[in-house]
């Protein structure tokens, strides 16, 4: 397991507790009480570690390479029921952007989310999670098809942002975008749409327009990366802790703002530490959501979507 600098502490602890246990394995010392007091104060510091993370720890909390990805919540959440389903029928099948068909109980859903890679190979194939024009015209693609046959729409948001090649905007990224967003606002069937790791500028609003949006908890949701934010107004990279703790990115302050409508708890030590209970919460915060629009006509639906857009922020005439 790969620890953050701000979790040394509980490596040093973890690596204390393991060798407390080996020396009561290997000789006849009863070391339990010394164990136990161990234990005791790693559950301490990990509550007091997690309980008081910045705005830039949750960042880094979401690109933590052990943290699962969409196909891990898709596989988990549908089992063998999901089937993935390729290409916008215009240029070329994004490996960056996924999506297919899959139940949750008798219940069929259209997930659809950014997918990044887990090592140099993969990462480099799936483009790090930055789609394409063509990645976002599948997308919309999907939830065509899904519109079509009644089915509810889940988005599960992790991306950087959207690939800024030359090679994307000669293919029109900033209109595809665009067109997503658009098309999403009239699409008649509830959208679900969960943050699991970076959200991040356009990329991720592309699919991100939704009837319940909701975040994990240490997930973030921006206009800019901090990075990019700090090298923007700064000219350097230095003051991306700074960056962080102005744009308001966190789950906490996108609640408190009503861009999101609810924060899903993440085991202590974030999702990559207890993925079986993240995938269970996600699934049910599915579940409930999808209960509380499924009785709607798609005129309401689509009303009452426009409405939540229309009163975010504040407008001066």
């Amino acid at each position: 397991m790969e620890y953050l600098e701000f979790e040394l502490p509980i490596k040093e602890l973890e690596e204390q507790l393991e060798k407390c246990q080996v020396i009561g394995e290997e000789s006849d010392v009863d070391v339990t009480q010394t164990c136990k007091q161990i234990e005791k104060k790693l559950i301490a510091t990990k509550k007091d570690i997690y309980k008081n993370l910045t705005p830039w720890q949750r960042v880094q909390m979401s690109r933590h390479p052990d943290r699962p990805y969409t196909l891990d919540y898709i596989k988990a959440i549908c089992g063998e029921s999901f089937l993935e389903l390729h290409g916008d029928r215009s240029f070329k099948d994004d490996k960056a952007m996924i999506g297919g068909l899959g139940k949750i109980g008798d219940q069929s859903f259209m997930f659809i989310g950014q997918q990044k890679g887990f090592n140099t190979k993969t990462r480099q194939y799936r483009n790090f999670g930055m789609a394409n024009p063509e990645g976002y015209r599948k997308a919309l693609r999907l939830m065509k098809s899904a519109e079509k046959f009644g089915i509810p729409v889940v988005t599960l948001l992790d991306t950087p942002g959207a690939y800024p090649g030359l090679e994307a905007e000669e293919r029109g990224q900033g209109e595809a975008i665009a067109r997503n967003i658009l098309e999403m606002t009239r699409l008649k069937v509830p959208i679900i749409t969960i943050v699991i790791g970076e959200g991040a500028s356009g990329g991720a609003l592309g699919i991100g327009v939704g009837d319940k949006i909701m975040m994990l908890e240490n997930t973030w949701y921006s206009v800019i990366s901090p990075e990019s934010c700090s090298s923007i107004l700064w000219r350097s990279w230095e003051y991306k802790e700074l960056a962080a703790e102005a744009l308001k990115l966190t789950a906490t302050d996108m609640k408190k703002m009503k861009i999101v409508d609810e924060i899903i708890k993440e085991p202590l030590g974030g999702a990559h530490s207890d993925r079986a209970t993240t995938f269970k919460s996600v699934t049910e915060a599915i579940l409930t959501a999808y209960d509380e629009f499924k009785n709607l006509s798609p005129k309401e639906l689509v009303n009452k979507r426009i409405d939540k857009y229309c009163d975010m922020g504040v407008f001066k005439g």
